[in-house]
């Protein structure tokens, strides 16, 4: 039976619940009254139900699509402003002990090649990603007990943690590792790592063993639940995310949907971050053998949909997607990049090696960071390389506290401006620079504190005088 309070896998994530919600949606699709009342209830800005939510993404009358659009981008504005935070992945090692057949990382795959960095690596690497301007990681490795044990994830922290390079520094570490004890999520938490990221990869059980034959990932409530025991083991800032081409689209949006409402009703506190990967290419991977990919107007439909269901958790895109499809997303919802990434272990220091086939996945955007930044302003966006709201502890149940007020607003810009300003002046091209500093006069009149205003032109000229790391 469904029970969105539920600590079992199987009742927070019901099958007939899905399966209903989907009929539902089919029954109504074409309901312009019904499709009419959901939207106005989005409207209110408190989320929808993952059945409600279901009904927009099927709906097939195009006048209401379009005010799904709108809608979702208002919404974006309204949380996030024009500020799209920036991170990169960091890859430790892809040694595995897992069976997953739509990851090159799986044991049974002998041809790629196996590498794992050392800690002088990790320096190395983190150095390099320093000199682009970055601030923020996301710390990927494949599950291997001998290879990747958590005493060497923690090791990786401590040590990215402590690199300071010229005026270079990573603020926050977000984990991307495989489930594990609450003992071990309490020992992350105390390393200072910010959120814990853990994909599904599918909702769908009997589809999810299918696809992990081998390995500890091949228990599907071990993994579905270990958002839970992260929770439990003190970490309040938890990332959720499906592999969109495993399964039917519209499933794994419920699923995924009812994945959020579990955690806020059974912690008080919904996930950080929602990402929505697409299967794509990788070494011994054809996503052609997959027959549920989505095309680029479903999967604008899906960040769409998820925006107005869950206004106040961030979403992420990464590099899997192009340029042209990140620009459309955009706008839709997603309030994270990845820009410049590697995807493959020490991509950073060493030009990636098409002979080279120990990536996880292609990347559809390589452009390099500043590039990417450059991009962003054009679209008037601002880049924010901010992590003040972890570091200032405002995390969690604080954190959307914030966020549900509108209170975090006199937070977010300012903090976006400075950071941004530090880029510029540290690691910017000229012709980025110049963007840069028209983003930022431009939108220091939105910051509508007075004090807080004259406290941000004061620190962004202590900022160009050489001072760093402000924060409110």
């Amino acid at each position: 039976m469904y029970n969105p309070k539920s600590m079992k896998a199987e009742e927070f994530i019901d099958h007939q619940e899905i399966l209903d919600s989907l009929a539902y949606a089919d029954a109504h699709k074409t309901d312009r009254a019904l499709i009419d009342a959901i939207l106005e209830k989005a409207r209110e800005r408190k989320g929808l139900s993952h059945r409600d939510a279901s009904v927009l993404l099927a709906c097939e009358l195009e006048d209401k699509n379009r005010e799904i659009d709108a809608l979702a981008e208002q919404i974006k504005k309204d949380f996030y402003g024009n500020r799209i935070v920036l991170f990169a992945p960091l890859y430790l090692s892809n040694y595995c002990v897992n069976g997953c057949v739509y990851c090159p990382y799986h044991a049974r795959n002998k041809h790629i090649a196996r590498k794992k960095l050392t800690q002088d690596e990790i320096r190395a690497e983190v150095i390099a990603l320093q000199d682009m301007g970055h601030k923020r990681l996301a710390l990927e490795a494949g599950e291997d007990p001998v290879n990747n044990p958590l005493e060497y994830i923690l090791e990786s922290i401590q040590t990215i943690y402590s690199i300071k390079h010229k005026n270079g520094a990573i603020r926050r570490v977000n984990v991307n590792i495989a489930a594990t004890t609450v003992e071990n999520y309490r020992r992350l938490k105390e390393a200072g790592i910010g959120t814990y990221i853990l994909f599904q990869e599918t909702y769908h059980k009997e589809s999810y063993e299918k696809l992990h034959p081998t390995g500890p990932k091949s228990n599907y409530a071990y993994h579905t639940e270990a958002h839970d025991r992260a929770m439990q083991g003190g970490i309040d800032d938890v990332g959720l995310g499906v592999l969109f081409g495993l399964e039917l689209y519209r499933y794994e949006f419920a699923g995924l949907l009812m994945h959020a409402e579990h955690l806020e009703a059974a912690f008080g506190v919904g996930p950080h971050t929602i990402s929505v990967p697409r299967l794509c290419p990788a070494d011994d991977i054809d996503p052609g053998e997959f027959d549920n990919g989505i095309s680029d107007d479903i999967f604008a439909k899906i960040v769409a949909c998820i925006r107005i269901a869950v206004p106040y958790t961030g979403m992420i895109v990464s590099t899997r997607e192009s340029k042209k499809v990140r620009e459309r997303v955009l706008h839709l919802g997603i309030s994270q990049i990845s820009g410049g990434s590697r995807t493959s272990v020490g991509g950073y220091v060493e030009e990636e090696d098409p002979e080279d086939n120990s990536a996880q996945f292609d990347l559809s955007d390589r452009r390099t960071l500043d590039e990417v930044v450059r991009w962003l302003m054009e679209m008037d966006y601002v880049p924010s390389f901010c992590t003040a709201c972890y570091r200032e502890g405002r995390t969690g149940d604080r954190f959307m506290s914030l966020c549900k007020s509108g209170q975090i607003q006199n937070c977010c810009l300012p903090n976006a401006l400075m950071t941004l300003k530090e880029y510029l002046q540290d690691y910017a091209s000229p012709a980025t620079r110049e963007v840069g500093e028209r983003i930022i006069k431009a939108n220091i009149p939105d910051v509508t504190n007075p004090r807080a205003r004259q406290i941000l032109i004061e620190r962004l000229e202590k900022i160009a005088q050489g001072e760093r790391d402000f924060r409110f």
